[in-house]
Order: C-alpha cells, then sequence, then structure tokens
C-alpha cells in the first residue's frame, strides 16, 4: 500500500482481506449480493459508505427498462434543472444505485441538478450486453420524460464509477453513433475500458485493497460469459473505431488500483481525438474510493472537483 495512503484506508484493506472472500471464490451470487445490500443499511455501512445528503430529497422509480433508479434532487428544486444519469459500480455482477447515494445527492444538492441513477441487469444472470441495453434505455427513458422528472433535456450529462464507468463511455459512445440523445458530459470514476490487455498499474496493484488483478478478471469472464474474448467496443469502449466528437470528459482514478491505467489510457484516447478531457489521479486513494467516503477522505475533493466540472459544462 502506498504510504500517501491514510491510516483508516490501510486498516479498511486490511479488514477486507480477511472477511470478504474475492468474487472469483463465490458460489452464490444471490447471497453475496444480498450480504452487500444488509451491510450497506446498517449503522457501520453508513459510516463506510456515506449517508446521503439530508438537503436532497429522494424517490424511488421504476423506468421503462423495468428496473428502479433513485432520483435525487436538491430540496427546493424549481426546474427544469440539468440531469446527471448515474451508473453504479460492482463490477457488472453486483452493486445497487444505493451505494452511490453519497455522491449522488451531493452532486444534487451543489450542483443544482436531478441525479437519476437506475439499475441495470446483473451478470451472469443477464450477460453482456443486457447491462449496456439497459443503460443505453435508462438515458433514452430520462430524456422521454424530462418533463415530469423536472430536467433540461439539453442539459445532460453521464456519469458512473467503475463497471458504471464503463457503461458511461460506452453509452456516450452509442448516442453520439446513433445522432442523440444529446450528452454534454461524461463523468468517468476509475472506469474499466478494457477487457483482456493487462497495462502495468494492473501488476503494480495487483493485490490493493478492494480490487485486485484476480478480481478483475473475473467480473471480466462473470460479464462476457460465452462472449469472453468479445472485441465489440460495447464491452471495451477504448476499442471504439474512432473516439471522436464524443462529449467532454472528466476522468478520474485512484493511485493504488488496478485499473488506474484504464483511465489513463482513455484519457488518451479521447485526448489524441480531439475531446476535452479534464484528468486527476487521486493519491492515496483505492478502487470504489467514491463509494467509501469514511475509509478514503480525499474522496471529499474529488467530490468538489465533480461538481466543479458539472457546474462548468452543465
Amino acid at each position: 500500500m502506498t504510504s500517501s495512503m491514510a491510516l483508516r484506508t490501510r486498516l479498511f484493506g486490511r479488514l477486507l482481506k480477511i472477511s470478504e472472500k474475492g468474487i472469483e471464490d463465490v458460489v452464490d451470487l444471490p447471497a453475496h449480493r444480498a450480504k452487500r445490500a444488509k451491510l450497506q443499511r446498517t449503522a457501520i455501512g453508513g459510516l463506510i459508505f456515506g449517508r446521503p445528503d439530508p438537503a436532497a430529497t429522494v424517490d424511488e422509480l421504476v423506468i421503462g427498462t423495468g428496473q428502479r433508479a433513485l432520483v435525487h434532487r436538491p430540496e427546493d428544486a424549481i426546474g427544469p434543472l440539468p440531469c446527471v444519469v448515474n451508473f453504479h459500480g460492482g463490477g457488472w455482477v453486483q452493486g445497487n444505485p444505493e451505494q452511490s447515494a453519497w455522491l449522488a445527492s451531493r452532486i444534487a444538492v451543489r450542483g443544482r441538478a436531478v441525479v437519476v441513477s437506475p439499475a441495470y441487469r446483473l451478470a451472469p444472470e443477464h450477460e453482456f450486453p443486457a447491462g449496456v441495453d439497459d443503460a443505453r434505455d435508462s438515458l433514452a427513458w430520462v430524456v422521454e420524460h424530462a418533463e415530469e422528472l423536472g430536467v433540461d433535456p439539453q442539459r445532460i450529462a453521464v456519469m458512473g464509477d467503475s463497471a458504471g464507468g464503463n457503461l458511461a463511455a460506452v453509452v456516450s459512445l452509442m448516442a453520439r453513433d446513433a445522432g442523440g440523445p444529446p450528452i454534454r458530459a461524461q463523468v468517468l470514476i476509475y472506469p474499466g475500458v478494457e477487457m483482456y490487455d493487462r497495462w502495468p498499474s494492473e501488476d503494480r496493484n495487483a493485490d490493493a485493497p478492494v480490487l485486485t488483478s484476480a478480481n478483475m478478471r473475473a467480473f471480466a469472464r462473470l460479464y462476457l460469459g460465452e462472449q469472453h474474448g468479445t472485441e465489440d467496443f460495447r464491452a471495451s469502449p477504448i476499442r471504439a473505431s474512432s473516439h471522436a466528437d464524443l462529449p467532454k470528459a472528466f476522468i478520474l482514478t485512484a493511485e493504488a488500483d488496478p485499473l488506474l491505467d484504464n483511465g489513463s489510457r482513455y484519457r488518451d484516447a479521447l485526448v489524441e481525438a480531439g475531446v476535452p478531457v479534464r484528468y486527476v489521479e487521486y493519491d492515496g486513494a483505492i478502487h470504489g474510493f467514491m463509494s467509501l467516503p469514511g475509509v478514503v477522505p480525499v474522496a471529499r475533493r474529488a467530490l468538489d472537483d465533480i461538481v466543479d466540472f458539472l457546474r462548468e459544462v452543465l
């Protein structure tokens, strides 16, 4: 672990190593998901994952995909407001909109925006591209229902962390290719953009807290299933034939994360294609840190940076 890592982050990493199975060793995924969701709802979970901003309201909807979505907005909101469609992380096989509530609610309050966090179908029950289809359809649903959601359909950003960052990047490419809906910006938080290539950060952080190299490989296999090996850009957005004309991007990476090079190489691909990119690597941060504000102090600085970026572009 890096010397810049906070003591509480180090302790959390050690505790995880003792208490948690890697995804590659999980036999009963539904039970594993249920255990994680239960932890989120406990007092300890609140300390680790953070609690929603009390100045935000949250509504739960069922959207056109048949999936749930949490809608965060400032309490005193008068629309139409800009909108951020946020996809949760979890390696495409676990996770839920609630795990993003600390971040989503604060962006809503401080950015004066509506943040819609949809669920999507999870692998291995629903293999690729089910999650991609749900992400694309969630975005389309938000645009179609802009008026009732109190959002401005011309001021939309997509955001996601880890697997959700992959989905946000993929949806941005698909919207460009389909001629809409218009996306103003993409916020990609330690995104996974490449399914197979092994880059130096994966070796350097092979046994890092929260996400190891073995975990990464297992998530990709579970997600892609029989399609493991596909070079489809909807799996690996860095493999798209062109990255030109994509929305402005803010890419956030963590120093102690095997996925670090996924973010920095995607930055390079976008910059080369002429897309404006803001890029920050957060010292002392581990994978998943934006869902772990209680154990990774730098999450608060990254939140400030995201809010600043979204205010600028929306």
